[in-house]
This record gives structure tokens, sequence and C-alpha cells, in this order.
């Protein structure tokens, strides 16, 4: 025992200064000991499924409101365009008939299911209307004729001029034919009709669709072909890039009209034989694009970290490469679509695209041509035709702004 453990000896110094307050201080009051848990630790917050620079893309995107809003335009009139049989059709979309419903917009029924004995039922002759209107009810489309259907009491001579353009008294005859006194009493046709009594507006719904579809699966495919002959050159370089270059030039010197000519002569053309042939040539033209993206980042210091971890060459060029040069390709999709469009009304204003007969809006054009004196005809495919490729053009205009990395990274 020590001096400062003896009873009756005065407190260690350590024990005063931990006694005495010092001056001014106030007294803390100490919180009672729980049991209870430490708090657990905040949840990351959830990420977007968008990348924040994807995301400047699209903010970019919609901030060029005639790119967007056309986009939006086009975008609903294709949507629209694929249920064409649901807004023009010279069949009823839904027909009930003793009980039994019918679908004969997508289902053929025989004539004999309405008493009669063809293979195939006109539902626009009297009788059947008739044999409908007495057992049932049938709810036709917006418009009832379909592109190819033949009109044969028009109120006029064909081509007929819009409805709303004839008069009653034009009108007479044929509405007196379905117990009618003037042009309310027909069927209206909202743009008239071509040279062989074909409703135009029906001709031009399914021909935007034509056109639309044939120009995506052309722009599609070839994006890829090319995509993929501009990454192999562009990544190896060398003489497999000079051997690419010379094939480049001599396959895309080759007169693809001509060719088509040729080869209409020995088959009919049709719509994926037209596909197919054009498929051939129009790969080339992203060739370039991203040959020339794989060059200036084939030496990047990533790419030979990549090669130093010991990756392949694909996983190379598709993971760390591709996404790269794909803003390029991104950028040229909307006007090699319209190039795509463009391509295959010229075609059929020519005589040599899709089959006589077919809804096409290059046909419809040569036939404004034809007909001088039919104005319907020759400003309704204009318009149409250039409305389609505007959109196309402001939307191509407003993802290559999108896309741009001085206002991206700004």
């Amino acid at each position: 025992m020590n001096e400062h453990t003896r009873p009756g000896s005065p407190p260690p110094p350590e024990a005063d200064a931990l006694a005495v307050p010092m001056p001014g201080a106030q007294a803390v009051p100490l919180r009672p000991v729980t049991d209870a848990r430490p708090a657990e630790p905040a949840a990351p917050p959830r990420r977007g499924r968008l990348s924040p620079l994807n995301r400047r893309r699209l903010q970019n995107f919609r901030r060029n409101r005639l790119g967007y809003v056309s986009f939006l335009i086009f975008s609903a009139l294709f949507v629209v365009s694929l249920f064409a049989e649901f807004i023009a059709n010279d069949r009823p979309i839904l027909v009930s008939y003793k009980g039994a419903w019918l679908v004969p917009v997508l289902v053929d029924y025989p004539e004999e299911r309405f008493g009669g004995f063809l293979a195939q039922t006109d539902y626009r002759t009297p009788e059947i209307a008739r044999e409908i209107a007495e057992n049932g009810w049938a709810i036709w489309p917006a418009i009832p004729f379909s592109y190819d259907t033949i009109n044969r009491d028009l109120p006029t001579p064909s081509p007929s001029p819009p409805t709303w353009m004839l008069t009653d008294a034009q009108c007479k005859a044929a509405a007196e034919a379905v117990g009618g006194t003037g042009c309310r009493d027909i069927p209206w046709h909202w743009l008239g009709t071509d040279n062989t009594t074909r409703d135009v507006l029906a001709r031009v719904i399914y021909g935007f669709r034509i056109s639309v579809l044939f120009g995506l699966i052309l722009a599609a495919v070839s994006s890829v072909v090319g995509v993929i002959a501009g990454a192999v050159q562009g990544y190896f370089g060398g003489w497999v890039d000079l051997g690419f270059q010379r094939f480049i030039e001599i396959w895309g010197g080759i007169p693809t009209l001509y060719l088509i000519i040729i080869i209409s002569n020995f088959i009919a053309p049709g719509f994926f034989v037209l596909l197919g042939i054009m498929l051939l040539f129009s790969w080339v033209a992203l060739v370039s694009v991203v040959r020339a993206e794989f060059l200036r980042a084939r030496n990047f210091e990533y790419v030979r970290a990549a090669r130093a971890l010991g990756l392949s060459n694909l996983r190379i060029m598709t993971v760390h490469l591709l996404p790269n040069a794909m803003v390029a390709t991104l950028t040229f999709l909307p006007f090699i679509l319209n190039g795509s469009i463009t391509t295959l009304t010229s075609l059929d204003f020519l005589g040599f695209g899709l089959p006589p007969g077919s809804p096409s809006l290059g046909e419809l054009l040569a036939q404004g041509k034809d007909n001088l004196h039919a104005l319907w005809l020759g400003l309704t495919a204009f318009f149409v035709i250039a409305a389609m490729l505007s959109l196309l053009v402001f939307s191509g205009e407003a993802v290559r702004d999108a896309f741009d990395p001085r206002k991206t990274f700004s």
C-alpha cells in the first residue's frame, strides 16, 4: 500500500482534476445504456435502366421539339397502319349470324356459310348483306374498301374524284341503286379512286405500311452486315482492310437499278425479291463509318489493356469497341431508312418494284403522272411521300443532335 492509498491520505491529483468541474462547465445528462441494435445502413439508391450518359442523350433528343414530335407522329402513323385490315377492308370486322360469332377480317368463310355456293364470300353483294341483316348484324371498318377492292358503282367514271367534291346530281344514279337519293347515301371515297376504281385512301394506308416495313427491314439487316464488315476492317487493318476496301470499291460500282431490271426479266419482282436485291448493295453505306471508328479506337489504352489481360478479339470488338462505334451507326439509321423508302418508291414509280396491283405510293405517283386531269392522285401521293420523308428527316436530325458529344458532355 503506497502513500496515496493509506487511510487519511490526500487523494491523488488526478482525482482532484476529475472531481472538480471546470469553471462555467454545465452538467451533461448521460443517456441510459440500452440493448437497442445499431441502425441498419441506408439502402443504396436505385439506378435507372439508362446510364447517365444515355439519359442526357434522351434529354437532348426531347429538347429538339420538332424532331421529337416528328418521331412521335411517325411512330403513331406506323402503329396505326399495322392494323390496316381493321381500318380499311371490304370485309366486316365482326359478324353475328344465327347465334354464331364470325371474324371475317381474320378468317375466310365460304359463301355456303351464308346460304351461297361460292368458295369465298363477297360481303359487299346485296344478297349476303341482306342475309346477314335478317339473321344478325355486322360491324364494318371505318373505310369499307380494301386496297384491291373494285368498285363497280361509282358516281362518276374512273378515276372518280373524292365524294365530298361531288354534287347530289352526280351521285344520284349511284345512290338510287342502293335506295338513296344523294351523296350521303353511298359509300364515300375520301380521296377519290384511281384509274382502276380502287379507293385511294385505302391504298395509301396499305402502301404506307409496306413502304415503312420494307425500309425498316432493309435498314436493320444492312446495318448489321455493314457494322460487321466495318468492324472487321477497322480492327484488324493491314491486308484485311486493304482487301475489303478493294472489294467494296468493285461491289459498290455495280449499278443496282440495271441489275434489278435484268433480274425482273427472269423473276417476277416481289417484296422479298426486291428486299434481297437491295440487301446485296445497301450494306456498303455503313462500312466506312464503322471502319473509321474501329481504326481510331483500336490502339486506345483500354484496348491494349484488354489485350494484355488475354481477352479474345471477338470480346474486345463486341464489348469494348462496338458500343463506341454504334453512336455513329445510330446517327445514320434514320437517314438509311429514308433512303430505303425512297428507293422502293422510285422503283414502283418506274414499274420495276412491287407486282402490279400491290399497294404502293410510287405506283400511285405514277398514276398521277398518267392522269393529269385527276389532280387528287398526284397531290395525294406527293403530300403523303413528302410528309413521310420529312418526318424521318426531322427525326434523324434529332437523333444526330442527341448523340452529338458537344451537346452530350456540355
